[in-house]
């Protein structure tokens, strides 16, 4: 073979080489322009918002699959591509996602990214006691197992709180008793001068029993002002709620009727019991309740004023006395009123 149809045939095969790899080139932009668009239009075949849980430990390619079993994506080749090349794969968080009809593999890609899983949500109500919380969690739907001990009385913080489907409720007394530890830390440092209380169980405890006398905002430091200067002169609390505890350890009844089931008669005012503040001077042996953040504030920073009593005045919120004879005008008032409503 000459020199000339040597170069000729290394010209054609470079020729070909070249060919072959601007085709490559050219169709591997046709395939990724193809495959972007794919990852952004509307997919799936859902024809109804669909909730879809991606259970932790998931990789990448087990989301995709279940995407596609779930109807959410047509191709879990795209929806794989798409986030790849986005640099997200490792981001994808577990949880439960609401999937929309016709959303696009990269909308639920930046979804899972964005952790944006639905709000599931309960509320646990101020005052509640421990084996009230239980009670209730045990009816909120979506949450899983049992709490099998009750929670030490004051130890959970009321509030609304977001949680995962399937969640265990022994995690949510946990996420709760850990929200009551940091409320605690950070409100204690915050305390006034000269309250007549010197341990957090105390002031919890107070703060129980503040939480259970009033359901009126403005009148959580007034109250708390009252049970300090009570403390203070050494004159016995005389709050029901705490009798009420003594009776019931925790277990209100949830029939409509209140905690006992019925009014408190005066002769329960007479159990023997180191909760019952009728007969014992000083602060209960420990909280009656959960309180919320504003009963612990109130007592933390409780009103400076002369009141020792305090009882309903018929509107929702109480009327305040400085001596015994006002107060017992107030009693009076108070049963008049009452007498009307039978």
């Amino acid at each position: 073979m000459s020199d000339k149809a040597a170069k000729t045939g290394l010209k054609f095969v470079l020729g070909l080489f070249v060919y072959g790899f601007t085709t490559l080139i050219i169709l591997s932009a046709l395939g990724f322009w193809w495959a972007s668009g794919q990852f952004k239009k509307p997919s799936g075949t859902l024809s109804e918002p669909t909730l879809i849980k991606i259970e932790r430990g998931t990789g990448l390619n087990g989301i995709a699959r279940q995407l596609e079993k779930e109807g959410a994506i047509e191709s879990p080749y795209i929806f794989i591509f798409g986030t790849r090349i986005l640099g997200a794969q490792a981001d994808l968080q577990a949880g439960e996602y609401e999937i929309q009809p016709a959303m696009s593999a990269r909308d639920i890609m930046t979804m899972m990214r964005d952790g944006d899983t639905v709000k599931r949500r309960f509320t646990i109500r101020e005052g509640l006691t421990s084996f009230e919380i239980v009670r209730h969690l045990n009816t909120v739907e979506g949450l899983s197992g049992e709490v099998g001990i009750i929670p030490p009385e004051g130890s959970l913080l009321p509030n609304t709180y977001d949680f995962q489907l399937d969640e265990p409720r022994t995690d949510i007394i946990a996420r709760l008793q850990r929200e009551m530890e940091n409320a605690i830390f950070e409100l204690w440092p915050t305390r006034s001068e000269g309250l007549p209380f010197s341990t957090q169980k105390e002031m919890i405890t107070l703060a129980s029993i503040v939480e259970k006398e009033t359901a009126v905002p403005e009148e959580r430091r007034r109250v708390a002002g009252v049970f300090i200067n009570r403390l203070r002169k050494g004159i016995p609390l005389q709050t029901d709620p705490t009798v009420i505890y003594a009776i019931t350890k925790g277990k209100h009844k949830n029939d409509g009727k209140g905690p006992l089931g019925r009014r408190l008669l005066k002769k329960d005012l007479e159990i023997d019991s180191p909760y019952n503040t009728y007969k014992n001077a000083g602060l209960p042996p420990g909280p009656i309740a959960n309180p919320g953040l504003e009963s612990i504030k109130a007592v933390l920073d409780p009103e400076e004023h002369d009141y020792l009593y305090f009882v309903a005045d018929g509107s929702g919120g109480h009327a305040f006395a400085k001596t015994l004879a006002e107060h017992n005008r107030n009693v009076a008032k108070w049963r008049r009123i009452r007498a009307t409503r039978k």
